[in-house]
C-alpha cells in the first residue's frame, strides 16, 4: 500500500484519534453554522439547542436533521455559509425532481474533496504510473470533477473524456493504454459489451476501475470484472456532502471506508429518526465537519445501509459502510410491499441474465402492477414460444421468492433497451405520470 498519496497517518489513525478529530471539528462546525447559516440556526432554535449544548459527537443526536427539501426551499443561496466572493465553484444535482440542489465550494473545500478522491484511487491501487480515464460527466455533475482532481493528486496521467462518444472512449483506451477506468457501473458494463463485440479484449490493458453514482449489485461487479478484465471498486458520495469520495472500497472489496476525518456517519430508523447501533440496517446520515461553504449537519441521504468497524487487511481504520441496499425515497411500494430495483437486478444476474432491464410500475383498475422487461442476449434469445415461456416462468418464480409478490416478466430482444452513458434509467413509474 506504499505509494505517493497514501495518507497513512490519517487513514490508519487510532479510533481514539479519529474521535478526537471529529469532536473538535464538530464543535467548531456547529458554531460556524449557528453564526453564518441563518436557515440552520432557525432549525436549531426550534429544536431548543445552541452551540453550547454540543460538546462532542455524543451530542450529535440533539441537532435537527436536514433533508433535500430544506436545500430546495433555500435555493439558491440559502445554505451558503461564507461570503460569495470566497466561493470558487458550484456543483449541482441533476434536478430530475423539483429544484436543483446547488452546492458551493471554497478553494479549501475543493482541496479536501480531491484529497478524498485521491484516497479512493490509491485504495484501488492507483499510482503515478497509471493512465486514468474519467468517463463520468463533467460540468455540474460532481463525478467528473472529483475523480479528475483526485487523479491529478495521485499523479496519474488523466484522460478527461467525460461521458458519451463510446467509439472515442475505446480508441483512446486502446491507443493511450488506459489502465484505470472511472465511470458509472452501467456504462462500464456497456463498454465491456462493446469490447467483447469488437474483439478488443487483448488490445486494452485495464487493471482497475472505480464505479459509482448509481446502485449496482455484486453480480454486476463480477460481470464488469469479467468483460473488462479488471478489478471493480465501489465509491460513494453525493453532491450535497461534496461528491464522490465520501467513502471508498479498498483491496478487500467488502464495504467502503468512510473518510472519518471529514465526515461523521450515523444510521437512523427512517421512520422515527432514532439513532441505531453499529451493525443495524437503517438510513445513512452524514455530517460534514470541515466543509466551509456548504456545511451540512445531519443530512439524511435516504440510502439504506449498515455501518461496521473492524480490522481490515488494508490497514485502514476508518469505519466502513455497506453497499447501499436501496433508498427510502426511490423505494417502490407495490401492493403494499417495499421493492428495491437492486433486488430485481440481483435475481436476474444470479440467473445468468444481463443487468439490462427496466421496471414498469402502473395502476390498473385501482390495483398496482409491476412488469420487468428483461433484455436477452443473442445466445439466449429465441422466437420459440415454449423456450421463452420456460425462461419467463423461471424468472417469475425467482422474483416472487425475492419480492414476496407476483410480477409480470417480458423478454425483449438484444439491444432493445436504450443504453445509458450516465445513470441508467431503471424504473418507469406510470403512477406518477
Amino acid at each position: 500500500m506504499e505509494n505517493q498519496y497514501y495518507q497513512k497517518e490519517i487513514e490508519t489513525a487510532s479510533p481514539e484519534t479519529l474521535r478526537k478529530w471529529q469532536d473538535e471539528r464538530l464543535v467548531k462546525q456547529v458554531r460556524h453554522v449557528w453564526n453564518d447559516l441563518p436557515y440552520y440556526r432557525k432549525k436549531m432554535e426550534e429544536a431548543g439547542v445552541t452551540p453550547d449544548d454540543i460538546k462532542s459527537r455524543d451530542d450529535l443526536y440533539k441537532l435537527p436533521f436536514l433533508t433535500k427539501d430544506d436545500l430546495r426551499d433555500a435555493y439558491p443561496y440559502g445554505f451558503l455559509a461564507v461570503p460569495r466572493k470566497d466561493c470558487v465553484r458550484i456543483q449541482s444535482t441533476s434536478g430530475t425532481t423539483g429544484k436543483r440542489v446547488v452546492a458551493f465550494y471554497t478553494k479549501e473545500d475543493i482541496d479536501l474533496w480531491e484529497d478524498c478522491c485521491a484516497r479512493a484511487i490509491t485504495a484501488a491501487g492507483g499510482t503515478a504510473d497509471d493512465v486514468l480515464q474519467v468517463c463520468y460527466g463533467y460540468g455540474l455533475f460532481t463525478g467528473g470533477a472529483g475523480l479528475h482532481g483526485g487523479s491529478h493528486k495521485v499523479g496519474c496521467m488523466t484522460l478527461p473524456m467525460s461521458s458519451g462518444n463510446t467509439d472515442r472512449q475505446l480508441q483512446f483506451m486502446e491507443d493511450l493504454g488506459t489502465t484505470f477506468l472511472c465511470c458509472t457501473p452501467s456504462y462500464a458494463q456497456y463498454l465491456g459489451e462493446c469490447v467483447k463485440e469488437r474483439g478488443l479484449s487483448d488490445r486494452i490493458h485495464l487493471r482497475a476501475g472505480i464505479f459509482g453514482a448509481e446502485a449496482w449489485s455484486e453480480e454486476m461487479r463480477r460481470d464488469i470484472e469479467k468483460t473488462l478484465g479488471l478489478k471493480a471498486y465501489d465509491i460513494y458520495g453525493l453532491t450535497e456532502i461534496s461528491g464522490p469520495g465520501v467513502a471508498f472500497e479498498c483491496c478487500e472489496q467488502n464495504g467502503m471506508h468512510i473518510n472519518e476525518d471529514h465526515f461523521i456517519a450515523e444510521i437512523i430508523d427512517p421512520e422515527t429518526g432514532k439513532v441505531l447501533p453499529e451493525g443495524e440496517k437503517g438510513e445513512l446520515v452524514f455530517t460534514s465537519v470541515d466543509k466551509a461553504a456548504f456545511p451540512l449537519i445531519r443530512y439524511r441521504t435516504r440510502d439504506i445501509c449498515v455501518l461496521h468497524r473492524g480490522k481490515c487487511s488494508c490497514g485502514r481504520t476508518f469505519l466502513k459502510m455497506s453497499k447501499p441496499m436501496g433508498r427510502t425515497d426511490d423505494m417502490l411500494i407495490v401492493k403494499g410491499v417495499n421493492v428495491f430495483p437492486s433486488q430485481i437486478e440481483t435475481v436476474l444476474m444470479e440467473l445468468g441474465y444481463t443487468s439490462n432491464y427496466q421496471i414498469v410500475v402502473d395502476r390498473v383498475n385501482a390495483t398496482d402492477t409491476i412488469e420487468v422487461l428483461v433484455e436477452m442476449t443473442a445466445e439466449n434469445f429465441s422466437d420459440e414460444l415454449g423456450k421463452i415461456t420456460a425462461i419467463e416462468k423461471n424468472i417469475l418464480s425467482a422474483l416472487k421468492a425475492m419480492l414476496g409478490i407476483s410480477a409480470k416478466v417480458r423478454l425483449v430482444a438484444p439491444k432493445s433497451i436504450e443504453r445509458s452513458e450516465g445513470k441508467a434509467i431503471r424504473v418507469i413509474d406510470k403512477r406518477k405520470i
